[in-house]
């Protein structure tokens, strides 16, 4: 009888009692998981399979016969077309739970501990209107009318908008309008299949504390007619925008910021204050969107590490010094670590700019200068990208243990996999971890970790 009903076009009834990392509701049919978006925890549900494997299966919702006590109206009208938003259909305070629970079981099932020590996710006042950066994919419809949006899921089909609410309410004055200009130019949008065209993304970025913003147009080429008389049409509409840049990418391929930038009219930067500092931030710069989560962030760091002034603090994937340059006035050496040229350029700036003298920064791999530097730090702040640490960087920390560790994740699996060699199975041990919710309205969570050598 199971096999009747286990098979891709079926159709069963079940109750949601989880969410996974990816953001979708779990169920159980008959001792067999599937996986559903757009479910919360306790809806019951009818679902239609649409992907089965012998003990699992992804599923389409079809009917929701209870809603769950947790669930929401979404405040986007596209909330389930668009794949920029998993959750907005779940109230905050059970996403704040998932979190948790997502960490938590990524130490537990990769990470092999014991009830680790994991706090409440740090919540943010305001759940929306939060992003101090956008980019959208550009395209066409069959009418022959602009796109801007976000993608379907799993898909590359735009899902178009004029207003997005998890983006700073800037944009979405600025959006419907641009979409205009740019179809009232006559610029070719960019074909992914055939490669021809030109205009690919358009990207929005604000300073949430100084109110200017930059406007950039992702292009495989900067000769677009008319493009200085249309720059300088928006600076005289949008007093805000000090800037309007061209970031001209013409290789094949899902990176968008992969070429070179050039300011059209204003600047290629606009300024941020941030922790008490003067921010230079450029189109491609890599800066937390959530401006307010990030300064929590680094009041967090200080208040765990209470430092005394006399520290070396190395800071590993430096990138800007976001997360370091604030904590100069309270170590006597800051050595930062980063592989991108230009992020070590602004750094430096940005050191410099505000009057900080004991901060250096090194262009290269981590794993190739962590061991070359002739120093002993006493901090060691790791914040590597999605994948995690090199893994000769956790070798070379296993081997030569430096007495604190913080390590800042953006992927809890990644963070489980590292924690699990430099703790479980290795010379430190993890104090504590606190999530932080620099993503409402999705499945993503950013995390630091605290870390004392045993040694």
């Amino acid at each position: 009888m199971d096999e009747t009903y286990w098979r891709q076009g079926a159709d069963v009834s079940l109750t949601i009692t989880d969410l996974n990392d990816q953001g979708e509701g779990v169920g159980r049919w008959r001792e067999r998981v599937v996986f559903v978006p757009d479910t919360a925890p306790g809806d019951q549900v009818l679902v239609r399979l649409v992907w089965v494997k012998p003990n699992y299966a992804y599923g389409k919702l079809q009917t929701i016969y209870t809603p769950s006590p947790h669930r929401v109206q979404p405040a986007c009208i596209v909330a389930s077309e668009c794949g920029g938003c998993q959750w907005q259909h779940i109230r905050y305070e059970q996403q704040l739970a998932a979190k948790k629970h997502q960490v938590e079981q990524a130490l537990v099932r990769i990470g092999g501990m014991t009830n680790p020590l994991v706090a409440p996710v740090q919540s943010v006042q305001k759940p929306f209107a939060y992003r101090n950066k956008v980019t959208y994919p550009l395209g066409v419809n069959q009418g022959g009318e602009i796109q801007a949006g976000f993608y379907q899921k799993n898909t590359h089909k735009i899902v178009n908008i004029n207003q997005c609410p998890v983006q700073d309410s800037l944009f979405d004055a600025l959006l419907p309008q641009l979409k205009k200009d740019i179809q009232k130019r006559g610029w070719s949008i960019y074909n992914e299949m055939t490669h021809t065209g030109a205009l690919r993304h358009l990207s929005l970025r604000i300073g949430r504390r100084t109110g200017e913003a930059l406007i950039t147009l992702v292009s495989t080429t900067a000769k677009l007619p008319h493009l200085q008389e249309q720059a300088r049409q928006w600076q005289a509409q949008w007093p805000q925008v000090v800037g309007v840049c061209v970031h001209v990418n013409p290789k094949p391929g899902n990176a968008i910021f992969a070429g070179e930038t050039h300011c059209i009219w204003g600047r290629d930067y606009l300024w941020e204050t941030f922790c008490g500092l003067r921010w230079q931030i450029r189109p491609d710069t890599f800066f937390q969107v959530n401006t307010e989560q990030a300064e929590q962030l680094v009041y967090t760091i200080q208040k765990n590490l209470n430092l005394q002034g006399t520290e070396c603090l190395i800071d590993a994937y430096c990138g800007i010094g976001t997360l370091s340059l604030p904590l100069a006035h309270c170590v006597r050496q800051i050595v930062g670590i980063e592989v991108h040229p230009q992020a070590i350029a602004q750094a430096q700036f940005n050191a410099q700019h505000n009057r900080i003298t004991n901060a250096q920064f090194h262009c290269g791999t981590v794993e190739t200068l962590l061991p070359q530097l002739s120093l002993k730090p006493d901090v060691l702040l790791l914040d590597p990208p999605r994948k995690g640490c090199d893994p000769q960087v956790v070798e070379f920390l296993r081997q030569n243990p430096i007495p604190r560790l913080v390590y800042v994740s953006c992927n809890p699996a990644t963070l489980a996999r590292d924690l699990r060699l430099l703790c479980t199975d290795g010379p430190y041990v993890l104090e504590q971890v606190i999530p932080f919710d620099f993503f409402p309205q999705t499945h993503h969570v950013e995390s630091v970790s605290f870390l004392r050598c045993r040694l």
